[in-house]
């Protein structure tokens, strides 16, 4: 394998709709899409959309929403790895001027325990905090053996600290930093206190803050999507941590900051299109979302000693 990604498996739902009935009321949505989903997962999709179809470690149900996923996967090439819940999961995605609404249906009770997987090959791993036992095995095992590995915090889980010590690159949701009253440069500090190498902090429309492996600091401001056409933003930070994955093992002679920005383009193509499937890009459409929007740049107190910052 080149890579292995582990996750929790998602079928979403999206669907653009002025407001959700109450009661005995119906509405009629203005249009849908129905897709993979899960942070993890769609993060190996978007990485197999630009050229690199890794292993997926994730949860699988044997009804007819789990055979589905199995069809979505073989699709991209995807080596899928059970682990099985009785039931899949649903997540139901109203996008709304620049925003989401929610409601997820999960069934993370695994009936087996973590497989032992082969890692001849791999280069990477990319994790997303779900499958917690997985994710410890096969963090310490991949920085033992010198593998690349990857975490997307979209949020505080239970062994988060404890997984940190293994993670090379961690780039995480302000949400995270929120559930742990850190600031976004109080969180830099602590992802180089647990020994990761390179850390960030995705801020939305503000960009990324970041510190390299030097433990210098520096910003990478989001690109400016017009806000018309911004139509769903559900998935635009997986496709973010997949599409820097691509980037950091098919070029792995160039700088985080140049992975940083080919993953900020892929992002701002996604968020520009309804549902998952359809945000994923391929490579000559983040070249093409890298030269026709420019960043935003607006300047505000941030980083060490008071540093200033641009952000959007």
């Amino acid at each position: 394998m080149d890579a292995l990604f582990i996750g929790q498996t998602y079928i979403d739902v999206t669907f653009l709709a002025d407001a959700l009935p109450t009661g005995d009321e119906k509405t009629v949505a203005e249009d849908y899409a129905i897709s993979f989903g899960g942070n993890a997962v769609t993060a190996a999709f978007a990485c197999a959309k630009l050229g690199l179809a890794p292993d997926l470690l994730t949860s699988v149900a044997d009804d007819w929403l789990g055979r589905m996923f199995l069809d979505m996967a073989a699709r991209y090439r995807i080596s899928v790895h059970h682990r099985k819940v009785r039931e899949s999961s649903l997540s139901f995605i109203m996008p709304r001027a620049g925003q989401r609404a929610i409601v997820r249906c999960r069934d993370d009770a695994y009936l087996h325990p973590v497989p032992p997987l082969n890692l001849a090959g791999c280069r990477g791993l990319h994790l997303d905090g779900h499958q917690p036992d997985a994710a410890i095995h096969y963090a310490k095992t991949c920085r033992e053996a010198g593998i690349l590995t990857s975490l997307d915090g979209g949020g505080l889980r239970a062994n988060t600290h404890e997984l940190l010590a293994f993670i090379d690159v961690a780039v995480v949701a302000e949400r995270l930093c929120e559930q742990m009253e850190l600031s976004a440069p109080a969180m830099l500090e602590y992802l180089q206190g647990r020994g990761c190498r390179i850390g960030g902090v995705t801020q939305g429309e503000d960009g990324l803050l970041w510190f390299d492996e030097t433990g210098a600091r520096h910003h990478l401001p989001a690109l400016a999507v017009p806000r018309e056409r911004v139509v769903d933003t559900n998935g635009a930070g997986d496709i973010f941590h997949g599409a820097y994955m691509y980037s950091a093992l098919a070029e792995p002679q160039r700088s985080w900051r140049e992975h940083f920005s080919f993953a900020r383009a892929a992002s701002a193509h996604a968020i520009q299109r309804l549902g998952n499937e359809a945000s994923l890009p391929t490579l000559a459409e983040v070249a093409a979302s890298a030269a026709a929007l420019p960043e935003r740049s607006t300047s505000t107190p941030a980083g060490r000693d008071g540093a200033t910052v641009t952000v959007w």
